[in-house]
C-alpha cells in the first residue's frame, strides 16, 4: 500500500504522572560545555544499516490497532530509527523585556523537523499520544516546547510549510492519514525546494507543555500550526485525552539545557524563576510539581 510513495517525494532528503514528569526530565544542576548543547542528541542510539525505512515502517503498522502502533512507534525510535538529520539541534533565539527595563536573551537548541521513523531520504513524520513522547524525552534527555518557544520557531523558520488539512473524521487517527500527510508535506518541500538540516515549521501542531494541565488532569496540550507568525490554526487546546494522536500532530524535542546571558541553565529552573520564565513561556511560570499533584 505505502512503498514507492516516499521515495518519489523524498528527493530533498538523502501513566500520565510519570509521563509528565518524564517530559521535563531530571533538572540538570550543573553545568556543561556550551558546545555540547548542540550535541544533546548524543543519547539517541545510531541508528542500524538494516532499519526499516518510512515507507517499510508505514507498511508493517498498516493494520494495527492503536496501542499496538504505539508500542511499535515507540520501539523503533528507541532503537534510534531515526533520520540523521533530527540528531543536529539548531539554536533558537528569543528575548524578554525584564521590569526593570533589562532585557534577557536566550538560546535553546530544537529539532530542526518533527520526530519522524526511517532514513534521510525515506522517513515518515510520525505522531504520537502523550505517553509515547514522554518516554521518548525520557531515554533521549529532552522536553518539549512550550507555546512562546513554538512561535520563535515559526518566526525564526527560514522554511515555512503551508497548513494542509485533511478532512476531519476517525479517519484522522488512521495510519493511512498519517501516510498521506507525510506525502503531501513531502512534495510541497520539493517544490518549494526546502533543504535538509534546516529548521522548518507550519506543516503540524506542536504537543506543548502547559499550565492548563494542572486544570486538566489526563489531556494532551496541543498547539500550532501556524498560518503566518501569531496566527496559529490550532489555539492551546487541552480538549483531547493524552492518549489521543491525530495525522497532525508533531512532536518537537527541545534541549533541556539553554543559555541565559551566556550562563548555561536547565529550562525547568528557568521556566521556576517568576523573572526569568517569560523568556520562555507566555503564561509566565511552569512549575512541573505543580502540575504533576494537579493530576
Amino acid at each position: 500500500m505505502f512503498s514507492g510513495i516516499i521515495g518519489r517525494n523524498l528527493t530533498r532528503r538523502n501513566g500520565i504522572k510519570i509521563g509528565l514528569s518524564i517530559l521535563w526530565g531530571r533538572c540538570l544542576c550543573g553545568g556543561e560545555p556550551t558546545a555540547r548543547l548542540a550535541h544533546s542528541a548524543a543519547r539517541i542510539p545510531p541508528r542500524s544499516a538494516q532499519a526499516l525505512t518510512g515507507s517499510q515502517f508505514a507498511e508493517s503498522i498498516s493494520e494495527m490497532e492503536r496501542p499496538e502502533r504505539e508500542r511499535a512507534i515507540l520501539n523503533q525510535l528507541l532503537q534510534g530509527n531515526l533520520p540523521g538529520f533530527l540528531r543536529k539541534l539548531v539554536p533558537l533565539e528569543l528575548t524578554c523585556k525584564l521590569p526593570e527595563d533589562r532585557t534577557v536573551a536566550a538560546t535553546v537548541f530544537v529539532m530542526p523537523e518533527y520526530l519522524a521513523i526511517g532514513s534521510d531520504h525515506d522517513f515518515l513524520r510520525i505522531p504520537m499520544n502523550l505517553h509515547t513522547a514522554a518516554a521518548l524525552a525520557e531515554r533521549f534527555q529532552f522536553m518539549l516546547p512550550t507555546t512562546r518557544i513554538v512561535d520563535a520557531i515559526y518566526d525564526q523558520s527560514p522554511h515555512r510549510f503551508m497548513p494542509q488539512p485533511l478532512p476531519a473524521g476517525p479517519q484522522m487517527a488512521s495510519t493511512q492519514y498519517y501516510w498521506t500527510h507525510n506525502a503531501m508535506i513531502e512534495r510541497q518541500a520539493k517544490d518549494r525546494g526546502f533543504s535538509l538540516e534546516a529548521l522548518v515549521s507550519g506543516h503540524k501542531k506542536d504537543v506543548v507543555i502547559t499550565n492548563r494541565l494542572m486544570r486538566r488532569p489526563g489531556q494532551i496540550a496541543i498547539y500550532g500550526w501556524h498560518r503566518a507568525p501569531g496566527l496559529p490554526i490550532q489555539p492551546l487546546s487541552t480538549v483531547h485525552g493524552a492518549g489521543y494522536a491525530d495525522y497532525s500532530h508533531g512532536i518537537r524535542l527541545v534541549s533541556k539545557t539553554a543559555i541565559v546571558d551566556g550562563r548555561i541553565r536547565p529550562v525547568c529552573e528557568i521556566l521556576r524563576d517568576p523573572v526569568l520564565a517569560n523568556v520562555l513561556s507566555d503564561e509566565g511560570t511552569i512549575r512541573v510539581g505543580s502540575i504533576l499533584r494537579h493530576l
